[in-house]
């Protein structure tokens, strides 16, 4: 009798601590699926600063186009961006799902604050508001840099890959980015002729060269510029007609910024190809490339734009 008591006690003993180790398991599990339950965050180096976001931020306010480009080609969408002057191509983001975030260079901090975002992305135009965008939620500067334009434009497509978990798809959109631009270096750094580029305006006109705004076409993409001493600067160099004749290129690559600003189709042809200049390389040749100013002037630096770059400039010199 004494034996079978003990034997009882003992299997009460066994079946507790058995109990008390299966809860003590599921706690464990249980802690441990919530620590893998809490979003992930990452800390972004930019020019500004550091900026901590958590990865997959569900409220994004974009005010670059370049990073609304890139976000687009990798599927991602904003909550809230500046919809005026937005690129025919990413015309998508017009909808009334989007909130209107005020404009480029004017954002409207009271509507961003409503929307409280997760995370706003900038760039040039709003860099001095950048204390601003920061009180209300992270903030992060993608910029990209004329002096380094693919260093910087990679970097920033990495970052947009490193946020929303993409870097798989931005990896393999870079790989064929090189390939475009190698194909087109080869052609183009081969080539005798040389080229101009020009921004189009009011009647106006502005050249760009190496390490500038437009400076890709020299630089990355390999076409010889025409005048190597053009000066460095946001707005390009003031010339005048009588310059495009005494440079005489054998390309001119052209800018409309008119068109952009009316959102019409290019209408500096008559403006450029007048009597003074109809008799230099680029104009008898036809070899004047009139370039998309969605992609070159608004919304460069992004995923697709780049790739739209590097395909106008090859077609051009394939003329």
């Amino acid at each position: 009798m004494k034996k079978y008591i003990l034997f009882a006690v003992m299997a009460l003993i066994t079946v507790f601590a058995a109990a008390c180790s299966s809860s003590t398991s599921k706690e464990e599990s249980t802690n441990l699926t919530k620590e893998n339950d809490k979003p992930k965050e990452i800390t972004i180096s930019h020019e500004l600063g550091e900026t901590t976001v958590a990865v997959n931020p569900e409220k994004v306010v974009v005010f670059d186009f370049g990073s609304l480009d890139t976000m687009a080609e990798l599927g991602v969408e904003p909550a809230g961006l500046p919809k005026e002057g937005i690129p025919d191509y990413l015309s998508k983001f017009e909808a009334e799902k989007y909130v209107n975030t005020g404009g480029i260079k004017e954002p409207d901090f009271e509507k961003i604050n409503e929307l409280a975002p997760d995370l706003i992305i900038i760039s040039g135009r709003q860099m001095d508001l950048y204390e601003q965008f920061a009180e209300i939620a992270p903030t992060v500067y993608l910029a990209t840099d004329a002096s380094n334009y693919i260093k910087s434009f990679k970097k920033n497509a990495e970052t947009i890959g490193q946020i929303f978990a993409k870097e798989a798809e931005v990896k393999e959109k870079l790989t064929e980015i090189d390939d475009k631009i190698a194909a087109l270096h080869e052609k183009a750094s081969s080539m005798k002729e040389n080229g101009l580029i020009i921004l189009a305006n009011e009647g106006k006109i502005s050249a760009y060269g190496s390490a500038s705004r437009f400076g890709i076409i020299h630089d990355v993409f390999g076409v010889k510029p025409a005048d190597k001493n053009i000066e460095v600067s946001t707005h390009g160099q003031s010339v005048s007609f009588e310059y495009l004749v005494e440079t005489n290129p054998d390309y001119l690559f052209v800018v409309d910024r008119g068109a952009v600003a009316t959102g019409g189709e290019p209408s500096v042809k008559q403006v450029v190809e007048n009597d003074l200049v109809k008799n230099t390389k680029a104009v008898k040749n036809d070899h004047v490339i009139y370039l998309d100013p969605n992609v070159w002037y608004l919304s460069g630096g992004g995923l697709q734009s780049v790739l739209a770059q590097a395909e106008e400039v090859e077609k051009g010199i394939t003329k």
